[in-house]
């Protein structure tokens, strides 16, 4: 249950945060967004304010904003629906019920002939199920739905559409889910560094080795500063374990400062299985230092979010010399990262909390349609051609990038529940 619990808070943080970046931003440039929603499938919850409809949704995972204009974005409206207008003293219309399972006072029942939400803004239809008469209607531009599952959404006119903003402002609103990642990434790494009283780091002195360890078997000691690895430096452990970890079953030659002299021993990293790969061990565990200034502590956030984007531009850089499905995780592995952080306490959740954000950041950010790093690539080519892009062959590149991603996904998907639960 604590698991459960866990992952719950850490997927809805990543996506709120996420998505609230889509939000601000997309507000601030004028652009309508219909509704902000927490959790996904049938509402819980509803409330309409400043032409946004917040809503709580059933399933605790997930959420999304609806920006007017895009192509996730539509009224439901078709020719013979029956519909129900609510108009003011002036004869516009205010609201139209869509839904069978709202009853609206004082609502005038018609049966739609046409429509235009866009530009001219207006209904047509037949009252009362007279179809003598077509009669026609304004509509007003901040006029609510009421759609199918009761929700009420404000109409998107043009001028309020994603479309019409600004080049440089759909851009950064492109841009912003990602960027917000970013940004919760150095605020959790920051609250770690709190959390632990200042910033911990691994030297490359061995603070212990397991016995009976190729560490141990090659004569490496406690208090052993490893300087080297093959002649190449080493300044963190990060940089010698993974020196290790990619040297299975293959010597290196460590050179170490032990009481101010060097010496060089030979260590065999054993070969292991993680993740579906083999990889290097040795058997030692890095002595920690821990610096409790305030310039450490503030630096952190920033410090370890860069580092932690490297290592995974480094992992993408490699994927294109040998790809595997292993590389990747999606939620099974993040149900399994998570269940371990859970484990350890507040500072691991914490941690895999800014690491998950920074992937989600990242990898929303590749040339992928259907993903931010498509929309914003989709921008730059309309900034170069000077003209937008035809409509609908965006629409088909989406549905492109769209279905290569479910595919991906199913794909990942099954290969985490091999890797995590029948390994």
């Amino acid at each position: 249950m604590t698991t459960i619990v866990t992952f719950i808070i850490v997927f809805g943080i990543l996506v709120f945060v996420h998505e609230f970046g889509h939000y601000f931003f997309a507000k601030r440039s004028g652009i309508l967004v219909r509704e902000f929603s927490i959790g996904m499938g049938p509402k819980i919850y509803a409330y309409h304010k400043n032409g946004t409809t917040y809503t709580l949704r059933i399933l605790p995972l997930g959420g999304y904003v609806r920006m007017a204009g895009l192509e996730d974005d539509g009224d439901t409206l078709a020719k013979g629906m029956p519909v129900g207008l609510v108009v003011n003293e002036q004869g516009i219309v205010e609201k139209i019920n869509l839904s069978d399972k709202i009853s609206l006072l004082n609502a005038i029942p018609v049966e739609v002939s046409d429509w235009d939400f866009d530009q001219a803004l207006f209904i047509k239809g037949y009252e009362n199920g007279d179809e003598s008469e077509e009669v026609t209607y304004q509509v007003d531009h901040d006029a609510l739905i009421v759609e199918k599952d009761g929700t009420e959404v404000q109409i998107a006119p043009l001028d309020v559409q994603f479309q019409s903003a600004s080049l440089l402002n759909r851009m950064i609103t492109n841009f912003a889910g990602a960027m917000n990642n970013f940004l919760l990434a150095i605020v959790a790494f920051f609250v770690v560094a709190l959390l632990q009283g200042g910033v911990v780091s691994s030297t490359t002195t061995i603070g212990q080795i397991q016995a009976n360890s190729p560490a141990a078997k090659a004569g490496l000691k406690v208090g052993d500063q490893v300087v080297k690895v093959n002649q190449t430096k080493v300044a963190t452990f990060t940089e010698l374990s993974s020196k290790i970890t990619a040297n299975p079953n293959k010597q290196l030659k460590f050179t170490v400062k032990r009481h101010n002299t060097l010496k060089t021993i030979t260590v065999t990293p054993k070969k292991v299985i993680s993740n579906g790969k083999a990889a290097g061990q040795v058997g030692i565990v890095a002595k920690q230092k821990i610096d409790h200034s305030l310039g450490a502590i503030l630096g952190y956030g920033f410090k370890e979010t860069w580092s932690v984007m490297v290592q995974i531009f480094q992992v993408l850089r490699n994927m294109f010399s040998g790809f595997s499905l292993n590389d990747l995780g999606g939620p099974v592995a993040m149900y399994s990262f998570t269940s371990q952080a859970a484990k350890y306490g507040p500072v691991s959740v914490i941690t895999l909390l800014a690491f998950l954000s920074i992937n989600l950041g990242i990898v929303n950010l590749l040339p992928i349609p259907a993903l931010d790093g498509g929309k914003l690539l989709l921008n730059f080519i309309e900034a170069i051609r000077r003209k937008p892009i035809d409509p609908e062959k965006e629409m088909l590149l989406t549905l492109i990038g769209f279905a290569f991603l479910m595919i991906l996904m199913v794909l990942v998907t099954w290969n985490d529940i091999q890797r995590y639960f029948f390994r």
